[in-house]
């Protein structure tokens, strides 16, 4: 099969799109054909191998040699003990313990995959496990009238998310570049912030900050909540997140808001609920741009350099 692999933490340069053997599924896995991966900030974060927490399976040389977890596809072959599918079924699933997504198979843990809702295209699908589960359970504090800021809110998880927290009658600043500030009020924000111009951690006091990219100090982070307040962050710096871990708990208890790391919950029960909103028309999907599987250098560095406007996908079939 033919599959974008690389064997060293550096750039897009890294990869090449080469014959590889198909994986086999070992027991409570699948075998899936994948028709589309979309693109996550954690996969330009392994490729560079930048956060340090990012080469958590291999510290000198990358562990997974073939990137990509949010895959959509369908079953070509089931493992022992296999329940849920067969072949022909057409699923999605965030496949991050193992990833594979660039390639024209893939193996997927049984537990990862959910059925792929028949009105939703595999391009459409593979854009919710991971970014739809960040959003999700992100913007779970977000209340009618309250004021709300996502920070990278034009990115995947942001564009669910601004539009989860609208849903939910929020009042939603979003941040994010200078080119994403008219695409992230068409998405439903109130307010936007080019955090090229300011600093969103000045403004305020919200209620609900979600932050996609944290990079900043505990301190300025709680002179942006009110007093109740909480502040959630997703990635960002080995820094900033070590900080918040410590010092964000602390602060927060000392001075009554609650700061510190959004710990996801993976797994289709987490990601569904979005999909199921989807489908209804709640909620809409984003898709920035589309690269075939030996575009996928040039489909990393759309998205690690914050071009992407919403989600960008990697049609595989």
């Amino acid at each position: 099969m033919k599959a974008a692999v690389y064997d060293r933490y550096g750039g897009p340069e890294m990869l090449a799109v080469t014959d590889v053997p198909a994986p086999t599924p070992k027991e409570r896995q699948v075998l899936v054909r994948v028709h589309a991966t979309s693109i996550n900030l954690s996969d330009w974060e392994c490729l560079r191998g930048s956060p340090l927490y990012s080469r958590i399976d291999g510290p000198r040389v990358p562990g997974r040699r073939i990137l990509g977890s949010d895959i959509a596809g369908r079953i070509e072959a089931v493992g022992t003990g296999v329940t849920r599918f067969r072949p022909g079924d057409e699923v999605y699933g965030d496949n991050l313990a193992l990833k594979g997504g660039f390639a024209e198979y893939a193996v997927i843990p049984e537990s990862a995959l959910a059925h792929k809702p028949p009105d939703l295209t595999f391009a459409e699908a593979a854009t919710l496990p991971q970014a739809g589960a960040i959003a999700l359970q992100g913007t779970l504090d977000a209340r009618p009238g309250a004021a709300v800021l996502i920070n990278g809110a034009g990115g995947g998880s942001g564009t669910f998310a601004i539009q989860l927290a609208k849903n939910a009658g929020a009042h939603v600043t979003a941040v994010d570049n200078t080119a994403k500030q008219d695409f992230m009020r068409a998405l439903g924000a109130d307010e936007t912030i080019d955090y090229h111009a300011r600093d969103f951690t000045v403004t305020g006091p919200y209620d609900l900050v979600l932050d996609l990219v944290a990079y900043r100090s505990v301190f300025a982070y709680h002179r942006a909540l009110r007093r109740g307040g909480r502040y959630r962050c997703v990635g960002g710096t080995t820094r900033a997140l070590l900080r918040m871990t410590t010092g964000g708990f602390l602060l927060g208890a000392v001075t009554g808001r609650r700061l510190g790391v959004l710990v996801v919950k993976p797994g289709p029960r987490h990601f569904t609920p979005l999909a199921d909103q989807c489908v209804a028309g709640r909620v809409g999907i984003h898709i920035d741009r589309t690269f075939a599987l030996d575009e996928v250098p040039e489909a990393l560095a759309h998205v690690g350099e914050g071009h992407s406007l919403g989600k960008t996908v990697v049609m595989i079939d």
